[in-house]
């Protein structure tokens, strides 16, 4: 008998329950590390007889680089190695628990057993991930409805949008579904890294930091092939509109299928949305985070400035920016190399922005460390602190003589609204308060002088400068654009500039005003509209003037990312001039989705998504697409016939649910005037 292969029974269903991984669709042993499993192999012969098992994963195992383990049968569990407990056995079968360390490196295993002096036999693979429910892990969450939410849920919502006006708009993570985890495997398998030297990285796989760096560095195609590849440009041939996705299986499997080549194209949510959906696969509670006028800060000096022209026009001088939001991640693990206090959750963000060691990475960052301004800790704790705490300065260029004039500073501008999803339920939590102390108290300001002394950034005076020329001064007028109806794709934009003289002598100001498209970075794409206007105001007296851009001014010139920066410059007479600014998201118009009937599992249900064309001309080339974990399989795409102004559009489908429970159906309508329309719905399937 001994001389047969032996059959193996993995207890595939049994063992999925008890390591909380039965949502992976696969017919491979899929479990937890520093937890035992069951299997029953029959061939052995006279199984009491020292069984020794081989467990081997990567290249080159070895017991040095933790890679290889043998173990034989024990009569206990072993709390620290690899462990094997004969659980029963017959004369042609026997069942054995097999335990595996807590700190065990995760991926692909091979396990063969020995018996005596006969040569090993394979059993077959399993896949060894992170396990958050076991307290020895790295990544142990004491809060099982967290784990629920940031290791187990399929689906997210990013919010978007900018500090005024938060969005928000669903995303499938998608991690159980079809080929994900290999998927997530040959990910680890293709970094720079693992490249460079494969044994040493697949010994580092046991921890979450590290993994986190890599797979940081992996989710952008820069420097080693990754998975997305970012543009920022406006103009998207050859590719995806980063603002077209709905969840990341689509994306995870398009790398795959075109041989592992980049996919067109990701921007900061595509990015975040990724990686969760890689981390949440391999076991790290892992979530988005919004970052609302986030810093990119280029030089690493903590202060971001901004340039205009005499006309108002933000020019793009200087590698400093101000993003209306940017999303990274949170990993939730234990920070063994800075000690206890700065465990928890970590900064990750794998959307190419500064180079990091040599490559594109980012993280992880203890948030407790950026929140304490211990911006000298590993990892990338300058970028990240001041992504929500940077200075914010804002100067006149004249180009023609090179000289710049400081105009005004703010210390509370960067880093607002901090935002991810709500454990359990779709709504938004504000953490920003684990970010930083209350901004503008002296205790945030104490916190960034810290920061700025650990990078001998010593001030001279708050925010920093040693320079005459950016000595501020005080004002006369103060001034501010608010909004007047509704802010709607379609609609005509209406605004108020309210300026107020602070003086008790009269003021005679000229504006020159200006409205840009821009991506949600404020990058700035098309000049939508110019004006300028003269103003005498009386001793503090407030003044409003209406402005109106029209819909077919802006129609054409509008991007994706539907944002509109206007800004008005005030130039007051023998006074120092004056800058108003504000940051438009306009909203797309509503879509709706009703289910018809009961959402049975294995059994057909019809879902009705309607439409209505809010303006005036027929809207055309439109197509509805519609993804679901556990739903349906892959992306639906239906086109639509044209509709004319204000028709109203009925489209159905049909659904199989495969899982009860709450799942959520994403929709995403596009047309030639509408870009990316999306919604979601709970649908409750019952068995």
């Amino acid at each position: 008998i001994a001389a047969t292969q032996p059959s193996t029974d993995w207890h595939l269903k049994e063992n999925a329950r008890e390591h909380h991984t039965s949502k992976f669709s696969s017919e491979e042993l899929i479990v937890r590390r520093g937890q035992a499993f069951t299997i029953t192999f029959n061939g052995a012969e006279r199984p009491e007889q020292n069984l020794i098992f081989i467990a081997e994963t990567g290249p080159k195992p070895s017991k040095a680089t933790k890679t290889l383990a043998t173990f034989d049968i024990s009569s206990t569990v072993s709390k620290e190695g690899w462990g094997a407990v004969v659980q029963s056995s017959s004369s042609s079968s026997v069942s054995i628990s097999i335990s595996s360390p807590h700190n065990a490196v995760i991926g692909r295993y091979r396990l063969s057993v020995q018996t005596g002096s006969s040569s090993p036999q394979s059993l077959g693979t399993f896949v060894l991930l992170f396990n958050p429910w076991s307290s020895g892990d790295d990544v142990f969450m004491p809060n099982a409805a967290e784990c629920e939410e940031y290791v187990l849920e399929e689906f997210g919502i990013i919010f978007a949008g900018n500090k005024n006006h938060i969005s928000s708009f669903g995303w499938n993570f998608g991690q159980f579904q079809g080929d994900i985890l290999n998927i997530c495997l040959a990910i680890m398998d293709r970094s720079l890294y693992y490249r460079q030297d494969p044994i040493t990285d697949v010994s580092h796989r046991h921890d979450p930091r590290y993994l986190g760096r890599v797979l940081s560095a992996m989710v952008n195609a820069n420097d080693d092939q990754g998975v997305v590849l970012g543009n920022w440009s406006g103009k998207y041939e050859g590719g995806k509109n980063p603002t077209s996705w709905t969840g990341s299986g689509e994306i995870l499997q398009g790398w795959k299928k075109s041989g592992f080549k980049p996919v067109k194209y990701g921007q900061c949510w595509v990015f975040a949305a990724v990686l969760t959906t890689v981390l949440r696969c391999l076991g790290i509670p892992t979530r988005t985070i919004t970052n609302f006028s986030s810093a990119h800060d280029a030089d690493g000096n903590l202060r971001v400035d901004e340039f205009y022209d005499a006309d108002g026009n933000h020019l793009e001088k200087g590698a400093d920016s101000v993003w209306n939001f940017h999303v990274w991640n949170e990993s939730w693990f234990t920070r063994n190399d800075l000690g206890p206090s700065y465990s928890g959750w970590q900064v990750l963000d794998a959307t190419p922005q500064e180079e990091s060691g040599g490559i594109y990475q980012c993280g992880p960052a203890s948030r407790h460390a950026i929140k304490e301004g211990e911006v000298e800790l590993d990892y990338d704790g300058p970028f990240v602190f001041a992504e929500v705490n940077a200075d914010c300065m804002y100067w006149n260029y004249d180009s023609a003589t090179g000289k710049k004039t400081l105009i005004f500073s703010k210390s509370t501008e960067i880093g607002a609204s901090i935002s991810t999803k709500a454990v359990g339920r779709d709504a938004r939590v504000d953490v920003t308060r684990d970010y930083k102390y209350e901004e503008g108290s002296a205790k945030e300001r104490e916190i960034f002088k810290k920061a700025r002394k650990k990078l001998g950034l010593e001030d001279k005076f708050d925010p920093t400068a040693p320079k005459q020329e950016e000595v501020e001064q005080k004002p006369d007028i103060s001034g501010k654009f608010k909004v007047a109806g509704s802010l709607e794709v379609g609609k005509d934009l209406n605004l108020l500039l309210v300026l107020e003289n602070l003086q008790s002598d009269a003021k005679t100001v000229n504006v020159n005003m200006t409205a840009w498209s821009t991506l949600y970075t404020r990058r700035r794409v098309n000049q939508i509209w110019k004006d300028s206007l003269s103003v005498t105001l009386a001793p503090k007296e407030e003044k409003q003037f209406p402005i109106k851009i029209k819909y077919p001014e802006y129609q054409q010139q509008l991007t994706t990312d539907k944002t509109i920066q206007v800004t008005a410059l005030c130039h007051v007479k023998d006074g120092i001039q004056v800058l108003v600014k504000r940051n438009i998201t306009l909203d797309n118009p509503a879509i709706d989705i009703q289910v018809l009937g009961e959402a049975k599992v294995n059994k057909e249900v019809v879902v009705e998504v309607a439409f209505t064309n809010p303006i005036n001309e027929e809207v055309k080339d439109c197509v509805l697409q519609v993804e679901g974990s556990d739903l349906l399989q892959g992306i639906l795409e239906l086109r639509i016939p044209p509709l004319k102004a204000s028709e109203k559009s009925s489209t159905k489908f049909k659904l199989i649910p495969s899982e009860a429970g709450p799942k959520h159906l994403l929709v995403n309508f596009f047309c030639d005037k509408f870009a990316d329309i999306k919604t979601f719905k709970v649908v409750n399937v019952i068995n």
